[in-house]
């Protein structure tokens, strides 16, 4: 079996969480035999080489309407159905009015005009140009041959914003057990440290977390790249944690080492606006750190009440979750809740019968 991955364009530039769900599935679909390549631009596909195409992240519909416009093969859609909507209401300044004066969708699409009109950024279809947002992510997920959500929960939330019968399968997001392993060393520089993992950017919520815990005499370390549209918000970071020298901002480093650094670590906090899981969450969870999330997205449905929650606009919510988090006892129910039903090679295995139900035209199943 060939599959093509197609991608963000700045999926290694501008990592974030789709980066890992992407490389580790693939990873792990190639221990299982299936040739995998991943393209993000740059030259032309020959489609005719692969026996199904898999796209990721729904909400950029107008990157995966050029090709399914061009072939005739076979695709699915890793949702990745983030939802940036509460993060934009709240928000100063023109974005901030526009959202609170416009549905999501009518948002998105004024956002990708704007963006093509002030940066130059394509837009790659003209289907997407005269039907708008909505009705792009309602062509692309109804001529999809599945959809694959991380969550049930997620894909629930899909159903309720746009009219779509395409079956799906979960395939969880995941951790790597050849990485977040017993044979890790702890680094100790970090002992005790409350960590925030996640590209820096206002959904991710690092500004009010920094506020939250810049009166307490805990150790705050943010490890991420900022994102390349929130530039002034990364330096309002910037500027807040070099005035408190129990804090620093460190930038994406590699997964071997972030296990170390989970594993040395008392706490780590996600207080987003919004995520389909937290990657990092579930990662630092594996490695022995209690974990600070809010319930804004899909995290139940992986956390239960086995994390502790914040609300993100709350900086004494956020404050509190914390310290809560900090002076609790590591459980390792999450941990063994993780270890047994969140790994890649569950998700590749996942993957896996999705593309051989596409393939064998098998659609026996529930949605």
């Amino acid at each position: 079996m060939k599959v093509l991955m197609i991608a963000r364009k700045t999926l290694d530039s501008s990592p974030g969480g789709d980066t890992i769900q992407i490389r580790s599935t693939a990873k792990y679909l190639q221990e299982l035999n299936v040739h995998v390549d991943i393209y993000t631009g740059g030259s032309d596909i020959k489609y005719s080489n692969y026996d199904l195409l898999h796209f990721f992240n729904i909400i950029r519909p107008d990157d995966i309407l050029p090709h399914i416009l061009n072939c005739k093969i076979p695709f699915v859609i890793s949702t990745i159905f983030v939802d940036y909507f509460e993060y934009e209401k709240s928000r100063d300044g023109l974005l901030g009015w526009v959202a609170n004066k416009f549905s999501s969708d009518k948002l998105e699409y004024i956002k990708a005009v704007a963006r093509f009109i002030k940066n130059g950024d394509k837009i790659n279809s003209k289907f997407y140009l005269f039907r708008g947002h909505k009705a792009s992510v309602e062509f692309v997920s109804n001529r999809a041959s599945l959809l694959l959500p991380n969550s049930h929960s997620e894909h629930a939330r899909f159903k309720l914003n746009y009219s779509t019968s395409t079956k799906y399968i979960k395939v969880p997001n995941a951790i790597d057990k050849k990485i977040f392993d017993d044979s890790i060393i702890p680094n100790y520089e970090y002992k005790n440290h409350v960590l925030c993992v996640g590209r820096i950017e206002g959904r991710k919520n690092q500004l009010n977390l920094i506020k939250a815990l810049n009166e307490t005499d805990l150790f705050l370390t943010i490890i991420g790249k900022p994102s390349p549209n929130h530039i002034d918000y990364y330096n309002q970071c910037l500027d807040l944690v070099s005035k408190n020298d129990r804090m620093r901002i460190i930038e994406h480093i590699d997964h071997q080492e972030l296990a170390s650094i989970f594993l040395a670590s008392k706490v780590h906090v996600l207080p987003s606006w919004f995520e389909t899981t937290g990657l990092s969450s579930l990662e630092a969870a594996v490695m022995d750190c209690n974990v600070v999330i809010t319930d804004y997205g899909d995290t139940e449905e992986y956390f239960k009440n086995m994390a502790f929650y914040c609300q993100p606009d709350d900086i004494n919510s956020i404050r509190q979750a914390v310290l809560k988090a900090y002076d609790a006892p590591v459980d390792g129910v999450l941990k063994r809740e993780i270890l047994s039903s969140y790994t890649w090679q569950q998700a590749a295995q996942a993957t896996l019968s999705a593309y051989e139900l596409v393939l064998n035209k098998n659609f026996n199943i529930s949605v």
